[in-house]
């Protein structure tokens, strides 16, 4: 275990006071801080190693290409991947669209089904939403379970009526639920379909084996693991990654373009694509992303995932202890050994966003308020909007007990 109190000095933002408070945050679903090693690593590269990769043989293309190789095998290894599985992307939401666009051209035909679940992301759905659309298919929302969770029954009821892929969130970003894609896994590929996963949620948070878990595609970006923006991984497994072609297409990715006649205007051209990933990557790479996102990796992996998920269990733990009583409502599980550190609430007569403003504004807590880009989840949970309060592995207790006092504080003003 780790000590949340020690580390919270590589975190240069959380010595920031906000409002005349000292800043604590607990918006972490939507990004979480980055730690001096991290914003150092890519400071570095821009100070001492930036070329571009890939191109040229002078010393520092070649110093910035090997920087970059090594990400991605530092990637891989994070998730149990080879790193000819993993392509490096702008984010999970572009990974996401890539991932439905190259599946649908590929493998979808007029009147396939397609499942998706109520948990999920918008990033998650609406790429289905719209390649359905354009291939005729049918997109199926399955509803979730009483442990909020996906319904397993009702999968399998539409993977027998012979649906072809399966693209499922791994963590619910509202409700820090855990589905389990293991299961889900196992189920899929007994009808020969294909499982897509979501787990922008999950790699930050807990450990994730992308061998054990038997996914197709993965998703999840650097920004919510102590990383930069911008930067995100598609995990393709190598059976697939050899059948799809690239999506963007353009300098870096090519073996060779030979025009096929004489006259330039006239002709046709040969192309030969890299070899994966590098077929998947057009034009210059976010190099200094994947260097930040190799330094989180490590700074993680020196933590140990389970123990961060540990740690954020005791915070939801403490949390849910906290928001017993009338003036709450609770949303998703309260068994904190079920979800990540996500709590999602209301205080009873009041809206979120009112709540949010007012933390902030009195007390300096950053929590998120609205519905998540999940709404058709939030509908169903009987609200238009939550109080979403997301730990990491610099929260404390202590934060915790000044949100209570904030809440109670709120609570007073507008009731």
């Amino acid at each position: 275990m780790f000590d949340p109190n020690d580390i919270r000095h590589d975190f240069p933002i959380l010595n920031v006071k906000v409002n005349g408070k000292p800043l604590i945050y607990f918006d972490n679903a939507a990004t979480s801080q980055k730690p001096k090693q991290v914003i150092e690593a890519i400071e570095n590269f821009y100070f001492l190693k930036n070329a571009n990769v890939g191109r040229s043989i002078h010393t520092l293309a070649e110093e910035a290409t090997e920087l970059y190789f090594q990400s991605r095998k530092k990637v891989a290894d994070f998730i149990n991947a080879t790193p000819e599985e993993v392509v490096f992307s702008s984010g999970t939401t572009e990974s996401l669209n890539a991932i439905a666009n190259v599946v649908a051209e590929k493998f979808l035909n007029p009147k396939d089904i397609v499942v998706t679940s109520i948990l999920e992301h918008h990033s998650n759905l609406l790429p289905w939403v719209k390649v359905c659309k354009e291939k005729s298919c049918a997109l199926k929302v399955v509803n979730a379970n009483k442990n909020w969770t996906i319904n397993i029954e009702k999968l399998e009821a539409l993977l027998k009526e012979g649906a072809k892929v399966v693209s499922l969130t791994h963590v619910s970003n509202v409700l820090g639920t855990i589905n389990p894609i293991k299961e889900v896994s196992k189920l899929v590929h007994s009808y020969d379909a294909i499982l897509v996963v979501d787990a922008a949620q999950s790699v930050p948070h807990m450990p994730v084996d992308v061998k054990d878990l038997d996914c197709d595609f993965m998703a999840f970006g650097a920004h919510k693991m102590l990383g930069p923006m911008g930067t995100g991984v598609l995990y393709l497994k190598k059976r697939y990654a050899d059948l799809i072609e690239p999506w963007n297409l353009g300098g870096g990715m090519i073996k060779s373009v030979k025009l096929l006649n004489e006259v330039p205007e006239l002709s046709c051209c040969k192309v030969t694509y890299e070899d994966t990933p590098i077929r998947f990557e057009a034009g210059t790479p976010n190099v200094e992303g994947a260097v930040g996102l190799s330094a989180a990796i490590d700074y993680l992996s020196k933590l140990g995932m389970n123990s961060v998920l540990f740690h954020e269990r005791q915070l939801v733990k403490y949390l849910l202890e906290n928001l017993k009583g009338n003036s709450f409502e609770v949303y998703g599980p309260k068994d904190e050994n079920s979800i990540t550190g996500i709590v999602s609430f209301n205080l009873k007569g009041i809206h979120a966003h009112d709540v949010a403003y007012l933390l902030d504004k009195l007390a300096g807590i950053a929590v998120r308020s609205g519905h998540h880009c999940a709404q058709p989840l939030v509908n169903i949970l009987g609200t238009v909007a939550t109080v979403r309060a997301s730990f990491y592995i610099y929260n404390t207790i202590e934060e915790i007990n000044a949100f209570i006092e904030a809440l109670k504080e709120v609570e007073k003003m507008l009731k």
